[in-house]
C-alpha cells in the first residue's frame, strides 16, 4: 500500500478521539464496491480475440535505423547506442540480454 508522507501525523490523541463507530464506517465504505459506468461505455469500444480485422488497414510510419542506434544480435530489437552492453563475435548484444 503506498504511504503518503505529505499528509499530516495524527498523535496519539487525535486517534484516541476515533470513535468505534466512525471506524466500522469507514471499514465498510472501503469494503463497499461500486459500479464503475465509464468501464461499461469503454468495453463496448473494445475488439475480442478473434474478430474478424481483415476490412482494417494500418497506417505505421517506418523509420530506418538511425546512427545512434544498433540491432541486437540476440533479441533483434532497435536499441539506443546507450543499451549496448558488448559486442559478441563483432555483434552488437543490448544490456537486456547480456
Amino acid at each position: 500500500m503506498a504511504t503518503d508522507y505529505d499528509t499530516p501525523r495524527k498523535t496519539d490523541d487525535d486517534l484516541n478521539e476515533d470513535s468505534i463507530e466512525e471506524l466500522k464506517a469507514r471499514r465498510n465504505e472501503k469494503t463497499t464496491n461500486s459500479v464503475d459506468v465509464d468501464d461499461f461505455d469503454s468495453a463496448e469500444s473494445l475488439e475480442l480475440p478473434g474478430a474478424d480485422l481483415s476490412n482494417e488497414e494500418l497506417s505505421v510510419r517506418v523509420l530506418p535505423r538511425q546512427a545512434d542506434e544498433f540491432t541486437c544480435m540476440s533479441c533483434f530489437l532497435v536499441h539506443h547506442r546507450s543499451q549496448l552492453s558488448h559486442e559478441k563475435d563483432g555483434h552488437p548484444i543490448c544490456r537486456d540480454c547480456a
